[in-house]
């Protein structure tokens, strides 16, 4: 096939869901053997196309090719034919199989009633090797893992299927930064041996590094296809959301008070080594670090989701008991997770009853009975407030956006009433224009008085929203940034343990 001719062709397709119409008469043009990105905010139909590209959904009308051939794909299994693997950002492994009889999952016990374990095991285990990831054991259980493994075993289980065309839906949200350089080796890796990459992320520096073109969407439409070297991170960030982002974080005007809010010498395991700081009303206090700094064990142990080893918490200058997250809650402290689909918010009951889920006693009158009106008032309320663009509230929170959807779960902790924010990487695969919006309610909060702590592996995110910074590396607090120490060669020097947290440069200079 000649390198300008496209591999997948998609011609005027459109979706509708009922009277929505998520995809509108869109194109999509990728060449064989290059690695495309499909970029757009949140509800911009780049989920919708890829699984019409799959076979997950259908589409209305459109016409789809395939190597210069029209297929008629309908199902998953008619996608898989075509060559074709999509990893979605909710991962689809059996958490209770082994890695390796979820790599192969499609094969078990088609060839043979009996399995050959120990073949099979050693097989996954070279696919795992020849990633960089000898770490990960192919007859380890897939619950085991972290997160980010089991990022990699779905990849696996892509590249066990011999696809040509390999789909990716923000794969690096929940990786390290070691993690995603082993990853973008392998994908190109991949592209030397032809096979086409469609590559989903919010991540404009990563897109700009790894990508050869992009896609833009905006609103279930087609907006352009632009190549990677011939655009900025600026320019690509404004037309993705159709406007310009000349402050991409917002100004605070929060006047920070005394402290209020102490954790004092808390331990946890090796995760959590003798940690202590304090925030301030009105603060924004940053924590970064690198995966498995300890970051979210730390918050996770202030919360009382996970029992301490020791420490204490201290409220306005008073000792409280934290032992569960009733305590914490009824002391005012809340936890926003950094998994908002299975810890956040429940995807299968309306957006209503997920606002008020922790707060049903606000709302109950004369012998425990709902007030429907007061709630809804409220719920209208905090809608309106976090523009959360919902169509009816008593739809399920799956009909929304995920920026929307962390939009419901930042509503349902402010509905708790607490005064200090616990929130743990709160825009993570979330659009650009859906982050600033989250960016806007976080200073507000400050601005209200209210102590938050913001957990974040994006650098330029805490840079550009925190008061300070503390950076945590092997379970402990190996820096302190005040905000003019504020920058990326810091952050680094302090998660990676080079020059005491200095730059040589900066060394150099002392």
């Amino acid at each position: 096939m000649d390198k300008e001719q496209y591999q997948i062709e998609m011609n005027g397709i459109t979706k509708k869901f009922g009277g929505v119409t998520a995809l509108n008469n869109v194109s999509l043009n990728v060449r064989k053997g290059e690695i495309h990105a499909l970029m757009g905010e949140n509800g911009a139909g780049k989920s919708t196309i890829m699984k019409i590209l799959a076979g997950a959904l259908q589409k209305d009308s459109g016409e789809i090719k395939i190597g210069g051939q029209a297929v008629d794909i309908k199902t998953p299994l008619d996608g898989m034919n075509q060559g074709i693997s999509i990893i979605y950002q909710e991962l689809m492994l059996v958490p209770d199989l082994s890695v390796a009889e979820n790599i192969f999952i499609d094969k078990l016990g088609k060839e043979s009633k009996l399995i050959n374990y120990k073949q099979m095991n050693q097989k996954a285990q070279e696919y795992l090797d020849a990633i960089g990831f000898e770490s990960i054991r192919a007859a380890a259980e897939v619950s085991t893992l972290t997160i980010a493994h089991q990022q990699i075993v779905e990849i696996c289980k892509a590249l066990s299927r011999k696809a040509s065309i390999l789909i990716l839906d923000e794969p690096t949200a929940v990786l390290s930064n070691q993690e995603v350089t082993y990853l973008f080796q392998l994908l190109h890796q991949l592209k030397r041996e032809e096979v086409t990459i469609i590559y989903i992320s919010h991540r404009l520096e990563e897109v700009l590094e790894l990508c050869d073109r992009i896609t833009i969407m905006r609103d279930g439409t087609y907006i352009e296809t632009l190549n990677v070297s011939e655009v900025t991170k600026k320019e690509l960030a404004n037309k993705m959301v159709g406007r310009d982002l000349q402050n991409y974080y917002p100004e605070r005007h929060a006047e920070i008070g005394p402290v209020y809010f102490k954790a004092e010498h808390i331990n946890r395991g090796r995760k959590v080594q003798d940690l202590s700081f304090e925030v301030r009303k009105g603060e924004v206090l940053g924590i970064n670090g690198l995966v498995g700094a300890g970051r979210t064990e730390t918050i996770r142990a202030i919360f009382g989701e996970d029992k301490r080893d020791s420490g204490k918490i201290y409220i306005d200058g008073e000792e409280v008991k934290i032992n569960s997250p009733q305590d914490a809650v009824k002391h005012g402290i809340g936890l926003l997770p950094e998994d908002r689909k299975t810890q956040g918010v429940i995807l299968n009951i309306p957006i209503r009853n997920n606002i008020t889920l922790g707060c049903m006693k606000r709302f109950r009158g004369f012998m425990g009975a709902i007030q429907v009106k007061k709630e809804s008032t409220y719920i209208d309320d905090m809608v309106d407030q976090l523009s959360i663009k919902v169509g009816q509230i008593d739809n399920n929170v799956s009909s929304l956006s995920g920026g929307n959807q962390q939009k419901v779960a930042i509503a349902k902790l402010l509905a708790s009433q607490c005064r200090i924010l616990l929130l743990d990487e709160p825009t993570r695969g979330v659009d650009i224009g859906a982050k600033r919006e989250i960016y806007k309610i976080i200073n507000n909060m400050a601005e209200k008085g209210f102590c938050v702590v913001l957990v974040s592996s994006e650098m330029g995110e805490v840079i550009g929203m925190c008061d300070r910074i503390l950076i945590m590396r092997e379970g402990e607090i190996k820096g302190e940034l005040q905000k003019s120490e504020f920058s990326e060669e810091n952050l680094i020097g302090y998660a990676m343990d080079v020059n005491g947290g200095k730059t040589d440069e900066q060394s150099e200079d002392r």
